[in-house]
């Protein structure tokens, strides 16, 4: 199995190669990797090397809490790898790191490359990572690894009949921190043990509910009214909200989409049947009752200014961020495509959170939690749910030094 998976990675690779003459989120993943090695090279190890592995953004934002706390209690080095450009081109310039690099190709060469020039002295992969190789050779050289805020579905290879060489990968691993106990209880049945910690990302969303940035032209435009606060909005969603939208009578709407391209706005300005604004001329505001942000990096700050939310991407491709409005006391309403998102099915659970597969059912879901207020009831549920990155290092005898 060793051979198939060295196979699967090449081919892989190859892969993204070909769609990178094409594809420009292919284009960057190899143009990224060009200079990986003179980068590596140029690093200069010291002591106290935590290196920590993430996919993309989501994943990196799962790993920050841990990385933050870890650097505020410790003289250390923090090492960053990505594997997808999405996250790599976000964070490439993070402070608290002191390198971030693309992952090179898992192979066994490179991780034993790697890890000579890297040093670490803990390494963490976080939620969906398992570069065998890599996993390999750390624990070949008694470098402790851990899967951080890890989650696992039954339809994973590592509980198929053909997934033993996966299973050996996580048993390789010197402690696994799960999201939940059915994560848990599946690799118990693989006779893994697993701790439960939590998700991270709770404890990073409420932290950054504490320093929310607040805008005076928002304010000037919400004017203490009730507000609901569309994010992440794709065209899939906005034909599922634009009508309901625009019948709301008292309440006032801020859509920030997904895209940004002038064409989408314009469309989202057409469709929806209130006065508009955007917010890059909201100077010239008298009397609209549709905000819609033209840019990127305001919407966590936007939800200190609602009362409800509704989160896009869950009728296309995966459900955005619902944490982010819920650490302001907001109830989530979003769409049926979330089954990858344990997050939205404990939303559901505890009555924070509404999932929606149509116009209808989205109109009296609205109606609903308009003559609600659920503000404390979220609240409650959030600040149950934090607190998994202070397991993760109590467990690791991570303290000041």
């Amino acid at each position: 199995m060793k051979f198939f998976y060295t196979l699967g990675v090449n081919f892989y690779t190859l892969g993204v190669r070909i769609a990178s003459l094409w594809n420009p989120k292919a284009r960057k993943w190899v143009d990224g990797r060009r200079d990986v090695w003179k980068k590596l090279e140029q690093f200069q190890p010291k002591k106290n090397i935590y290196w920590f592995h993430c996919a993309s953004l989501g994943e990196f934002e799962q790993g920050r809490p841990i990385i933050e706390e870890i650097k505020s209690r410790q003289n250390c080095q923090i090492v960053i790898t990505f594997f997808s450009p999405s996250g790599y081109e976000v964070r490439k310039g993070y402070r608290e790191a002191d390198l971030v690099v693309y992952l090179p190709k898992d192979s066994a060469s490179n991780a034993r490359r790697f890890i000579d020039v890297v040093q670490p002295d803990h390494v963490f992969f976080i939620k969906y990572e398992f570069w065998a190789h890599y996993i390999f050779e750390c624990r070949a050289r008694n470098i402790p690894v851990y899967s951080v805020s890890a989650l696992f579905r039954r339809d994973q290879v590592f509980f198929t009949g053909y997934g033993g060489f996966m299973r050996k990968v996580l048993k390789e691993f010197t402690k696994i921190f799960v999201q939940n106990e059915s994560s848990k209880a599946l690799l118990n049945e693989i006779e893994i043990e697993a701790i439960v910690s939590g998700d991270t990302r709770y404890d990073r969303v409420m932290k950054n509910a504490e320093k929310v940035v607040q805008y005076e032209a928002i304010e000037t435009f919400c004017r203490g009214g009730k507000v609901m606060i569309c994010g992440s909005i794709w065209q899939e969603d906005l034909e599922v909200i634009k009508d309901k939208i625009g019948e709301l009578e008292d309440w006032k709407v801020i859509i920030a989409p997904h895209e940004i391209s002038p064409r989408f706005i314009e469309k989202i300005k057409r469709s929806i049947n209130l006065k508009s604004i955007c917010y890059s001329q909201i100077d010239s505001f008298s009397d609209e009752r549709l905000l819609i942000i033209d840019n990127i990096g305001m919407l966590m700050n936007l939800y200190q200014y609602g009362q409800i939310a509704f989160i896009g991407g869950a009728f296309r491709t995966g459900l955005h961020n619902i944490l982010e409005p819920a650490a302001f006391g907001l109830p989530v309403i979003f769409g049926n495509k979330y089954s990858k998102f344990p997050e939205a099915y404990e939303f559901i659970e505890n009555g924070i959170g509404f999932s929606v597969a149509n116009k209808s059912q989205f109109s009296a879901v609205l109606d609903e939690l308009m003559k609600s207020d659920l503000k404390e009831k979220v609240n409650r549920f959030m600040h149950s749910h934090t607190g998994a990155t202070e397991i993760v290092l109590n467990e690791l005898s991570i303290s000041e030094s």
